[in-house]
């Protein structure tokens, strides 16, 4: 008989602004009696979304609940940067090339797989389009080095037939408003996301297709009973044939691949809405969308008032962090350094008041590989997104629900083919190696 307990349950760091930032969502629903489903889900994040409504495609008729902690949106899928990307996009690498040319193209049908999944969802359930804008995004090169590295990455992807184009010190001012950039990589087959907005509406589709959604419902035990599973919370159960672990990173908190999970939290911080004067002040275009050509540097976003106001993102400064457990204080440290950042791309409106400052958990694993398999007989998972959460953890939503339902697909044999997660050095050596490598590489990348 299994009988799991959770170790911890996520703990937040400041506010998720992109919900902040959207108009108030409705009273939480709360699990308040005993319940009897055919799945059960944990966690209601882009991978638990997204496998309740691969489940309701397959057969309506399945009776579904999404178990969330928290709020919908509140979580990391309001924490992140909003970045839907198609191409390859690996955090390890010197300039986000994967590993190899036919594994990239196979990454990129996937990650388009999991946008057209996305894009059918905001269709089907009437989603504000202004929250999932194609609009492509930019590499964004500071230094000669990381001008150099957008001349490779651009290489690869005319290898791989992908369109491309270098954008200059002007383009680049035309876009951002923004002196600081030497040139620019666009690629036109990523998507803005307004992350929060997106959430919140797929989960009121999912509500109005007969899915339960239960927030404020952290999962604090999964038995084994009988044939079904058993999953406590606070304030009641819920009996299910079949379990789907979403909640990434804490997925070790259920006692799963331990010593096998990297946990990474990045900090990100969001002005307040700009008045008219600072907007004739900045120039530039309404919305664009920055990652550095250096995965290490600094990724910058510009919104306007269809996705929460007219506002500006900085999100860079990472910590490996095994305990999942951030502080307010290192928050506080970081925003200290996103200013500089924000003053050194746009010093004429360097006084921007910051309104948002927080931090969200990545899950990576050494090799690089997702956990999407039956980890016991009807206990499936769909974590470990390797900071890719949009996309990757789309695609493991997906996955999960067609293994569950008997239904290999090209998206679940992908990940089962996989291998398991590599082991990390024991600790503290994993600590102290991890971050060592994250302040080196972040100190190469720091004007970037």
């Amino acid at each position: 008989m299994i009988n799991i307990k959770a170790e911890r349950l996520p703990v937040h760091r400041g506010p998720a602004a992109w919900s902040a930032i959207l108009p108030d969502q409705p009273p939480p629903v709360r699990l308040e009696e005993n319940i009897t489903v055919d799945v059960a889900i944990v966690g209601g994040g882009f991978a638990g979304l997204s496998a309740a409504r691969r489940l309701h495609e397959i057969d309506p008729a399945i009776r579904v609940a999404v178990l969330e902690a928290g709020r919908l949106a509140e979580g990391a899928s309001g924490r992140n940067s909003g970045f839907m990307i198609d191409l390859p996009h690996d955090l390890s690498s010197e300039d986000y090339a994967g590993k190899g040319l036919a594994a990239d193209r196979k990454t990129i049908a996937l990650n388009r797989q999991a946008i057209a999944f996305a894009r059918a969802a905001v269709e089907e359930y009437g989603i504000d389009p202004a929250w999932f804008d194609p609009a492509g995004k930019i590499n964004g090169a500071a230094s000669a080095a990381a001008h150099a590295l957008n001349r490779s990455y651009a290489i690869h992807l005319e290898q791989l037939g992908e369109a491309n184009e270098m954008l200059d010190e002007r383009a680049m001012l035309e876009v951002t408003g923004s002196r600081y950039y030497r040139s620019g990589l666009y690629t036109p087959g990523a998507v803005m996301l307004q992350p929060a907005g997106y959430i919140r509406g797929v989960g009121a589709g999912l509500r109005r297709a007969g899915v339960h959604i239960f927030e404020n419902t952290a999962v604090t035990q999964i038995a084994g009973a009988g044939r079904d599973w058993r999953l406590t919370t606070q304030h009641g159960h819920v009996t299910a044939a079949k379990v789907i672990l979403a909640n990434n990173g804490h997925l070790e908190s259920f006692g799963f691949k331990r010593g096998r999970l990297m946990h990474i939290f990045l900090y990100a911080s969001m002005t307040v809405d700009l008045d008219r004067n600072a907007l004739a002040k900045l120039g530039g275009r309404p919305r664009w969308g920055i990652t550095p050509s250096d995965p290490m540097g600094t990724t910058m976003r510009r919104i306007d008032a269809a996705q929460g106001g007219n506002r500006i993102i900085t999100r860079s400064c990472a910590s490996y962090l095994p305990e999942m457990n951030p502080s307010e204080a290192t928050v506080a440290s970081m925003a200290r350094i996103h200013r500089k950042k924000f003053a050194d791309r746009f010093p004429s409106i360097a006084d921007t008041p910051t309104e948002y400052s927080w931090v969200g958990h990545l899950c990576l694993s050494r090799n690089g590989v997702a956990v999407m398999r039956e980890l016991e007989p009807g206990l499936f998972s769909a974590c470990c997104d390797n900071g890719l959460g949009t996309v990757r953890s789309t695609l493991t939503g997906i996955g999960a629900a067609d293994l569950l339902t008997g239904n290999l697909s090209e998206i679940s044999a992908h990940f089962l083919a996989e291998d398991e997660p590599a082991r990390l050095p024991s600790p503290p050596f994993a600590e102290i190696g991890a971050t060592a490598y994250l302040k080196w590489r972040e100190w190469r990348a720091r004007r970037e």
